[in-house]
């Protein structure tokens, strides 16, 4: 087993997971906090680093893409202070540190883990139900439905219609994007055949975040939310087999089917795969099937 203590947090290693536990100290931000300790499966990483400093070091675990339904749903712009795959080192722990990584590294290889994206989450997201206010409004989640509710300063426009319900099985997408520079965040949820640009100030499936302490609190609606939808990649593998063009099928031959149609057939085969409808391997196959009839 293999274990480190600072002030940011506590990582321990037993061979088969990492527990990460936030610290106590008040540099320790509010989300990491909030979500408590995490158990990642040695299945779920595709690295470790530790990178040393003057004064203070990191470690950081990466995950494999797909396995956590917060880092989806965050898009990796959550900083440094409020990542929970990042812990704060002193120099005088430098040791264990290097230490720390050469065991997780060790296992990675011994259970011969590889680094390539999953098709399913290997962490659970935060628990439900999970309310957060910040910013606009408030969203809260109890596994199965979304609840928006606005506060005083939320556009009338947007008040207006009331607080929302959206049922999860009506949700295809959810984004959290933080608040930078000039340019306000917000959290969003994408609603099926309801799709909108409007700005999150204005669109009802949105709650308009301005920079403030809570405001990265939201991940953990939209981490909650990500985890119960349907895995990215298998949505989109489902996209992709959607949008592939219908190969035309071939008419079942009768005793009137002529060599003039045969040929015609050919010509709209050939403009087919010129215009990249069939590939050359549709095409060779409908090719010869018609060859055959002929």
């Amino acid at each position: 087993m293999a274990e480190i203590l600072q002030k940011d947090g506590t990582w321990v290693f037993d061979g088969d997971a990492l527990r990460l536990t936030p610290g106590r100290d008040k540099s320790v931000s509010l989300l990491r906090k909030t979500l408590g300790e995490l158990v990642v499966p040695l299945g779920a990483l595709a690295g470790v680093s530790f990178e040393q400093g003057k004064r203070t070091g990191r470690l950081r675990l990466r995950l494999r893409d797909g396995a956590d339904p917060l880092l989806h749903a965050t898009g990796g712009r959550l900083s440094e202070p409020h990542d929970p795959y990042q812990l704060t080192v002193e120099s005088d722990r430098y040791g264990v540190a290097e230490y720390f990584v050469d065991e997780v590294r060790n296992a990675l290889l011994l259970d011969r883990v590889p680094a390539d994206p999953v098709a399913d989450y290997l962490l659970p997201g935060p628990a439900v139900p999970v309310s957060v206010s910040a910013g606009d409004g408030t969203a809260g989640f109890d596994g199965e439905h979304i609840r928006l509710e606005w506060n005083w300063k939320t556009e009338d426009a947007k008040a207006a219609a009331g607080a929302r319900t959206l049922a999860l099985t009506d949700v295809v997408a959810v984004e959290w994007q933080p608040a930078a520079g000039l340019e306000n965040g917000h959290l969003r949820f994408t609603v099926r055949g309801a799709p909108t640009k409007a700005p999150p100030k204005y669109d009802p499936n949105s709650v308009e975040l301005w920079g403030f302490k809570k405001d990265p609190l939201m991940v953990l609606v939209a981490a909650a939310v990500q985890a119960r939808l349907p895995h990215p990649a298998r949505a989109a593998a489902i996209d992709v087999r959607d949008a592939r063009p219908e190969v035309p099928s071939l008419p079942v031959a009768s005793a009137e089917d002529g060599h003039d149609a045969l040929l015609r057939r050919l010509r709209e085969l050939g403009e087919l795969h010129r215009t990249g409808v069939l590939t050359d391997e549709e095409f060779t196959l409908a090719k010869q099937a018609i060859l055959k009839r002929m």
